[in-house]
């Protein structure tokens, strides 16, 4: 190569030396300037990722979906304290109704599509996640659910079964009805378990309406005759929101049919009265309110057989019925008394420590109707046996409430807080403008029993709760004001 194509560095070059720059290597001097050591720039390290905690939560009543909103907001990417855990709501509904309201839907006063709430929407609004299925298995060990797979109203495949893993596991999937295995019941009556059952009530209700106005020949015995099993609140309840719906619906071109004339309500119990959860003397005034309504009330019958034309007592009275409702008593839905050991009682609930912990693992709690969980403070019952909570909406809120703070306190290491239930009362709707309950604790001075447009507007009140806690109040007033004006341009019953 000749000598004028070599540059200054090539002169001397090691070729066994670094090609980089030594930063010791000292600059030529320039007369004037005042030479400095190049500093080195060092990445500062980062710090290693603190590991999620994975909350999964099975079941988006009252309880879960307050629950999830509620951890979300604080623990979710978003919240508050942002990015501390993972929190997961699992429900095979899409969507979400308050289900006291079950039975205005079933009576068609209610349309569920008007106060459904969207799962995937609330889990985007509070930073959690929602997956949609059916829990149907658990492994303890691998600390893993698992989801039945997923198929649409044609029955092809949407998603396959799955697993979903957790460190703590929260399980809120309500109750069902408990029909004691009476014969004919599962296949003849209807439950108001669901938003579905609901509905398939409304339209079977429909229906007979429809038939009986269009048919020549006189009505048959029990047609549009209809037979509520159980005198609790939910039966109580929809005897009365029927007896009105149904002369709103009838008003609709059925001009044949005359409401006081056609259409019967029967309301049958095994016990001593109506409402036996509440004190006597609201009973009664309960049951001379359903009587004023021309409801037809059998206390002291207890039902032994449904048929497809009606219901058989004990005592061998047969009511005729086109429909008939089961809405006696409840128990936990039935695959959670062979879920990986974890201890149940006789209808399946959950046995809970005093934390909302199960008996039998700490990673995994339970609340509302399927958690069986002792009442600290309350006498013992017979014998001295422990008391349990009730199954009511109360009862759920409040367990959502200690378990948001009880699932914090566990992601920050510290002690966990006993649930204590304080029982404000019951309160139950015999239609639009008449309610009856009592209020307890010491802002009434012990027990209030109430009555009227007073109890009617702490009965409204109570989902107003529900919703607070789930939307907040700016969001309540603007939805309640939508709804009073959009009222007023709708049919009061659900026509179709």
């Amino acid at each position: 190569m000749p000598d004028a194509l070599l540059s200054d560095a090539t002169i001397g070059h090691d070729p066994t030396a670094s090609s980089e720059p030594s930063y010791d290597a000292r600059p030529q001097s320039i007369p004037g300037c005042v030479h400095r050591r190049p500093r080195l720039r060092t990445r500062r390290a980062r710090p290693s990722p603190v590991s999620t905690h994975r909350i999964v939560i099975v079941g988006g009543g009252a309880g879960g979906l307050e629950l999830a909103t509620r951890l979300g907001d604080r623990l979710g990417p978003r919240g508050l304290r942002g990015g501390r855990a993972e929190v997961t709501l699992v429900d095979r509904s899409p969507t979400h109704v308050w289900k006291p309201m079950l039975h205005q839907v079933a009576a068609g006063s209610l349309d569920p599509d008007g106060h459904a709430l969207d799962y995937l929407a609330q889990a985007r609004w509070h930073h959690f996640r929602f997956r949609r299925g059916q829990m149907v298995g658990l492994d303890r060990t691998a600390r893993e659910i698992e989801l039945a797979p997923l198929h649409d109203d044609e029955g092809v495949l949407v998603v396959p079964a799955r697993r979903i893993g957790y460190d703590t596991l929260v399980i809120a999937v309500g109750s069902q009805v408990n029909d004691f295995g009476t014969p004919g019941a599962a296949r003849h009556a209807i439950s108001l378990d669901s938003v579905a059952d609901a509905q398939r009530f409304h339209q079977r209700l429909i229906n007979a309406c429809m038939r009986a106005n269009d048919q020549e020949e006189a009505l048959r015995p029990g047609q549009l005759s209809i037979a509520i099993i159980g005198a609790g609140a939910t039966g109580v309840e929809l005897a009365a929101e029927l007896h009105h719906s149904t002369r709103e619906l009838i008003a609709f071109g059925m001009d044949r049919l005359r409401a006081d004339r056609d259409i019967r309500i029967t309301l049958v119990e095994a016990g001593p009265r109506v409402l036996p959860a509440l004190p006597e003397t609201l009973s009664e005034g309960a049951e001379a309110l359903l009587k004023d309504l021309r409801i037809d009330v059998r206390t002291g019958e207890k039902v032994t057989a449904v048929r497809a034309d009606g219901i058989e007592t004990a005592s061998g009275l047969f009511v005729p019925a086109e429909i008939s409702v089961w809405a006696a008593g409840i128990r936990a839905p039935a695959f959670l008394s062979g879920l990986d050991g974890l201890e149940t009682n006789r209808i399946d609930q959950l046995v809970l420590q005093p934390t909302l912990a199960t008996t039998r693992d700490p990673d995994v709690f339970a609340l509302g109707d399927c958690a069986s969980c002792p009442w600290l403070g309350h006498a013992p019952g017979a014998n001295g046996s422990v008391v349990n909570v009730p199954p009511r909406a109360q009862a759920a809120h409040q367990q959502a409430a200690t378990l948001y703070r009880n699932l914090v306190a566990r992601i920050d290491r510290r002690a966990l807080d006993a649930f204590r239930y304080r029982d404000f009362g019951s309160l139950v709707s015999l239609g639009e403008h008449s309610t009856v309950g009592s209020l307890m604790g010491a802002l009434v001075g012990g027990r209030l029993f109430i009555e009227g447009l007073f109890a009617r507007m702490m009965y409204i009140s109570l989902h107003k709760m529900h919703e607070y806690a789930l939307h907040g109040s700016a969001r309540v007033a603007m939805d309640t004001l939508a709804r009073l004006f959009s009222r007023s341009s709708e049919p009061r019953v659900k026509l179709h």
